[in-house]
């Protein structure tokens, strides 16, 4: 549907909030969305100028518009969520989770039994989770075990065939783990108790199952059943110890959901603490793909609403590491500071990021895992899509890194028959370059690197991808121009948020489509780079490789120093600030000393552009 078209169709749209549907020509859904006024945001898909390549391919492809209106923001929220959870639109974000997860089911029956099943069916029995780890739910059920006498057996207790002694005890009975009720030994009311201990150690809440053990001891020991007041006293211990273990925040913290998320330019990474009594109860790690141009707010807030219905959570607090939308009624939204919540958040954090590393190691094998042919058409492909005049059995990608607006380092990694190859990896120190000039950094390295493989007549890459747009490849080109390269190899740019690729001189980008083997295999390697030139970076900063410049101006110490930093960002800023901004950042003692300190510099002379 072209602009035209729609035209025709935007008066007829309401202003009311709802949600819209996309549909090809085949009547297939392609996106639903959500909207506080329906017109506003469809007409906002026609009206852009600006699109990224999946965008474009959406609107391409939209034949009919269907909407629905609603009565409120909040409605259209959980109505669009529960669209694309039944439908799963192709343009939607979608969340790579397909798996079944366990639950601890408490049969619908005489003296329920309690057991792990991945099968939800409508039969009356009360289903606790899902869980999603399988190990997990079965420690659990062998830590109730221990604790609470369940019976295991599938013997159909009811009322009458107890009354008919039809069964005897077994051998758990002698072992001290079921009260027998098979034989009456057990009433329906004490069993019903040991389900509520059940439930609360599920939940976290140790609290009043070690109280009510403690009241049994007591009561043991007060008829002199010292052997069965000892039995109680190492169940009570076995769940202090438990519950030790497991409260990892203030007990007060009740019940809470902790969502943190990690994302570039490949998708995004969300991960899912369940937090009641203190304690984690659940925990989940899925990758999220975003289709379109979905803001961190808004995949995170779908995510959200995602892993809150799938794990049928009911916290009335979700804590996040940034502010979201989350148009539902009564639920509190916390970006923590500091305290406790804090720790949770950050808790979340690490979980992300370990996820997210181990996500791309797999890819990577599996990438290596691919048949020499499978990757040999794989480069087939991309030497066609790029016009390449010989088959990239040789690529390298280039990227440059900051702290902060300070501290530029780059990165360059190797990829040899459309695999990684690690011994070729470089990192680099930016040497001549003052402050940060992204363009001036990628021009040094790139010298650097081919001025080194000239040198030592090592062979050169077929492909060399420049992580930037066309600045950063120009000031790339300069360098294959003073070291007369040119036509010796290729170099491309690729456009960090549009996906377009560049060629010097080239006025028009070249878009491969979002799904081709040859973007995926240029997404792999981006995200290569950026992956290895991250971790150099972190790396530094944690040895406390980068000193701070302004740390060296005598009299002034490392907080002021790091407030200054936070502050300005780089040497150049503090230089064009004012005497006022100067003298309320740090006070009137310590801008002097600042001030003399940079104007004795003045004379000095500048790094010039000169390579090693």
């Amino acid at each position: 549907m072209d602009q035209e078209s729609f035209q025709q169709i935007a008066a007829t749209i309401p202003l009311e909030p709802g949600i819209y549907k996309y549909f090809d020509s085949k009547k297939e859904l392609l996106y639903v969305g959500k909207a506080k006024n329906l017109r506003k945001r469809v007409s906002s898909y026609f009206n852009k100028t600006l699109q990224n390549y999946k965008t474009y391919e959406l609107v391409r492809r939209i034949h009919s518009i269907e909407f629905t209106m609603v009565n409120s923001e909040q409605d259209a929220f959980l109505l669009e969520n529960s669209l694309i959870k039944q439908y799963q639109p192709r343009f939607n974000i979608n969340l790579k989770d397909d798996k079944s997860y366990p639950f601890i089911v408490i049969k619908k029956e005489s003296f329920p039994r309690v057991f792990l099943t991945r099968r939800k069916t409508n039969d009356g029995s009360e289903y606790l989770g899902p869980f999603t780890s399988v190990a997990r739910v079965r420690e659990l059920i062998d830590f109730i075990k221990a604790n609470i006498q369940l019976r295991t057996c599938k013997l159909n207790l009811t009322p009458a065939n107890i009354a008919k002694k039809k069964f005897k005890v077994c051998l758990e009975y002698h072992l001290g783990n079921c009260k027998g009720p098979c034989e009456g030994l057990q009433t329906p009311e004490d069993y019903t108790e040991g389900l509520k201990k059940l439930k609360n150690i599920l939940k976290g809440n140790l609290g009043p199952v070690i109280s009510g053990f403690k009241l049994d001891m007591k009561d043991a020991a007060a008829g002199m059943a010292f052997e069965k007041a000892e039995l109680i006293r190492k169940k009570i211990e076995h769940l202090e110890t438990y519950e030790s273990r497991s409260v990892i925040v203030n007990k007060h913290i009740v019940q809470v959901d902790v969502f943190s998320m990690f994302r570039d330019e490949s998708g995004a990474f969300v991960n899912y603490l369940m937090v009641e009594n203190g304690t984690i109860v659940q925990t989940h790690t899925t990758e999220a793909k975003p289709q379109l141009e979905e803001s961190n707010e808004e995949v995170l807030a779908f995510s959200i609403a995602q892993l809150r219905d799938r794990f049928n959570s009911t916290a009335l607090e979700i804590i996040v590491p940034f502010p979201i939308e989350y148009p539902q009624e009564g639920i509190l939204i916390t970006v923590p500071k500091g305290g406790d919540k804090k720790k949770l958040l950050e808790l979340s954090e690490k979980n992300v990021n370990y996820y997210r590393e181990e996500a791309e190691k797999k890819k990577m094998l599996h990438l290596q895992k691919k048949t020499p042919e499978e990757r040999m058409a794989v480069l087939e492909q991309l030497q066609k899509d790029l016009q390449l005049s010989s088959l990239p059995t040789h690529i390298e990608c280039f990227d440059n890194s900051n702290f902060q607006g300070s501290y530029p380092v780059s990165a360059m990694v190797c990829f040899r028959d459309g695999v990684e190859s690690k011994k070729d990896y470089r990192h680099y120190n930016v040497k001549t370059v003052e402050g940060i000039n992204d363009f001036a950094t990628m021009k040094e390295v790139v010298y650097r690197r081919y001025k080194r493989l000239t040198e030592e007549n090592q062979s050169l890459p077929q492909l060399v991808i420049i992580d930037g747009g066309k600045g950063q490849l120009s000031a790339a080109m300069e360098s294959i121009e003073e070291l007369g390269l040119r036509g010796s190899l290729t170099l491309v740019g690729l456009a960090k948020n549009e996906e377009e690729i560049f060629f010097s001189g080239d006025q028009q980008s070249l878009k491969l489509p979002y799904d081709s083997l040859s973007l995926k295999l240029i997404r792999k390697i981006r995200d290569e780079v950026h992956r290895f030139g991250i971790s150099f970076h972190r790396n530094k900063r944690s040895r406390g490789t980068f000193k701070n410049e302004f740390e060296n101006i005598k009299g002034i110490g490392k907080q002021t120093a790091d407030l200054l930093l936070k502050t300005f960002h780089s040497v150049r800023k503090v230089k064009a600030s004012t005497d006022e901004e100067l003298n309320a950042l740090v006070g009137v003692s310590k801008a002097k000393l600042i001030r003399e300190h940079f104007s004795e510099r003045e004379g000095e002379t500048q790094v010039g552009q000169d390579f090693p």
